[in-house]
């Protein structure tokens, strides 16, 4: 195994990390709310009251994000190794990991390790693994 030099970005990484961890503090400490992506869409899709407008807020602000990123600094050319069919399939795949395992990434590994939750110790060490084994395969026993 090698690192790709060219892409290891660990300030930018550690930087965007902060950013994620002040995120989920802030949403705890004003809201009382747990930064969980998958919930916080989810909630959208079956509104309660007033609770929409924090939500929309929170993935306006997601999606705005990259934009002033790219005006602050420039534009930065992305690639993804994959094509749409892949990309599609991940992100249904995804949504069912979501749902079966009541939370997402964000959920259960920021969040949930930071409370201490076993509940989410196990999600993430599941997600991460099958991360792991994914990769593998496509990259080392399928390619």
């Amino acid at each position: 195994m090698q690192i790709d030099w060219a892409h290891f970005t660990p300030w930018t990484s550690f930087a965007g990390g902060i950013a994620v961890g002040l995120a989920a503090v802030a949403l705890v400490l004003l809201h009382g709310r747990i930064l969980g992506i998958s919930g916080i869409v989810g909630g959208l899709l079956r509104p309660r009251g007033s609770d929409a407008a924090w939500r929309v807020a929170f993935l306006l602000g997601m999606l705005t994000a990259p934009l002033l990123y790219r005006w602050a600094v420039g534009p930065h050319a992305v690639t993804i190794d994959a094509g749409w069919g892949a990309v599609v399939l991940a992100g249904l795949l995804v949504g069912v990991g979501t749902r079966y395992g009541s939370g997402c990434t964000s959920g259960h590994g920021i969040c949930g390790l930071s409370r201490g939750s076993p509940r989410s110790l196990v999600a993430t060490l599941a997600f991460m693994g099958a991360g792991f084994v994914t990769v593998y395969l496509l990259r080392h026993v399928l390619a």
